[in-house]
């Protein structure tokens, strides 16, 4: 539900092939895109995966607002032609990050009349204006993310409490201080906090919350460790990941305890609201936002499953957000989300219990002490994805994958195995040449 197919010239440096194959081999048969490289880029994308013409998962397209437009969006005049053109484009729907009050209004009422679906990110730029209480009154039928949550389940303010010095352009102010925002709203089960939910409720609103996203931020060193990225990240990627004032979400200029601790405690207080949504009927849908903070595609997904039950969702739960929820979040679930007669093809066959252990969906498998030969050996990995009837070796996706990784690290000089972490690499000064 919140997907980003990136390009060799996205500035992370990978192939458009690597990320479907990795979203495929971990069982996502369809990737809502939620902004692309453009508009006709990401349909023709759609086309191609429709007509198996590339091996993808089934795109919904929600091109970002304002993108291809030509020229700016500054009127609510501007804003409804560009959500028509958008639509004779055949998206699915909308991304919004924000907008002044009378343009985010003018396009979610023109997105309602053109039959468009429509999520946000409740940027901290224009969160003030418009809370998601007050997008979704409009017309916004999700959101990404938690922004613009705790801004409407503020008691005693209306701007969160930022240092005077901050600057959001520095992704080190902007992730900190967004650690410690939750902290800032009502408290659980209060009254303010209840009649927020309720009015979401109210309104069949739904929350895509993209834990995995921010991960990081709450355990730096055990996400950037992780085994995978031994065998299939890119050299690229990883130095994508690596601190950075250029790349967004690299933002480990001096990553602290106290920051972690701060992102604790916001995750605590997070998890705890959308669990209950959850539990008082609101659609909650799983998305990975993969492709920064050490969030590596297809693998994120399954981590966003471990969180979610970490939240409090039974492991049924989860495969419900992932599977039926999702479907019905964009507005696919009479053809799409469950095994039913007259429904498209789509499975996810894994030889293990997922519910059992959700760890057995990742590519890289998961460890179990064999009683009978005294062997550890590595169970699980998704054996088969069909997508509408067509079968794809999920196991083979990986080794082409694989193969990818280790030809770009022969390509570069680099030893086959684990990529560097940056902690011990960088020591002092390197020009990029060298860091690379």
């Amino acid at each position: 539900m919140h997907a980003h197919p990136h390009t060799i010239d996205s500035g992370q440096g990978v192939p458009l092939e690597y990320v479907l194959k990795l979203w495929l081999a971990h069982g996502i048969t369809t990737s809502r895109v939620v902004g692309a490289r453009g508009v006709d880029w990401i349909m023709d994308l759609k086309r191609l995966s429709d007509d198996n013409k590339v091996t993808s998962p089934r795109i919904v397209a929600y091109p970002s607002f304002g993108q291809d437009f030509g020229r700016p969006i500054s009127t609510p005049e501007d804003a409804r032609e560009w959500v028509q053109w958008v639509r004779s484009r055949g998206a699915d729907g909308i991304k919004f990050f924000g907008a002044p009050p009378e343009i985010m209004t003018a396009a979610l009422d023109e997105a309602t009349k053109q039959g468009l679906r429509s999520t946000e990110h409740h940027a901290q730029l224009n969160v003030t204006r418009m809370n998601v209480l007050d997008t979704a009154s409009k017309g916004l039928m999700s959101m990404e993310h938690w922004y613009g949550l705790p801004e409407a389940l503020f008691n005693d303010r209306i701007i969160q409490d930022y240092p005077l010095d901050y600057n959001y352009q520095n992704e080190a102010h902007r992730f900190a201080e967004a650690g410690r925002l939750w902290k800032q709203a009502a408290p659980p089960f209060s009254d303010h906090w209840n009649m927020v939910m309720d009015s979401l409720l109210a309104m069949d609103f739904n929350i895509d919350p993209t834990f995995v996203a921010y991960l990081a931020s709450r355990d730096l060193m055990r996400q950037s460790r992780n085994k995978w990225h031994a065998v299939h990240t890119m050299p690229a990627l990883w130095d994508y990941y690596r601190p950075s004032r250029a790349a967004h979400g690299s933002y480990w200029f001096y990553w602290t305890t106290e920051n972690e601790m701060d992102w604790k405690e916001n995750f605590r207080l997070w998890m705890t609201f959308v669990n209950e949504y959850k539990n008082r009927g609101g659609r909650v849908t799983l998305g990975s936002d993969s492709g920064y903070l050490y969030n590596l595609y297809g693998y994120g997904y399954i981590q966003e499953m471990e969180l979610m039950r970490e939240a409090g969702f039974h492991p049924l739960e989860v495969i419900r957000s992932a599977t039926i929820l999702g479907a019905e979040g964009v507005g696919l679930g009479s053809e799409i989300g469950s095994i039913q007669v007259g429904k498209k093809a789509d499975f996810v066959i894994v030889s293990e219990n997922p519910l059992e252990n959700l760890k057995v969906l990742y590519g890289t498998g998961a460890l179990r002490l064999n009683d009978e030969t005294g062997d550890v050996e590595k169970v699980g990995g998704v054996t088969w994805t069909i997508k509408d009837g067509v079968i794809f070796d999920a196991k083979q996706l990986l080794r082409d994958v694989r193969d990818m990784v280790e030809a770009s690290k022969a390509q570069l000089g680099m030893a086959a195995g684990p990529m560097p972490m940056f902690i011990e690499t960088v020591h002092e000064p390197v020009d990029e040449t060298t860091r690379r």
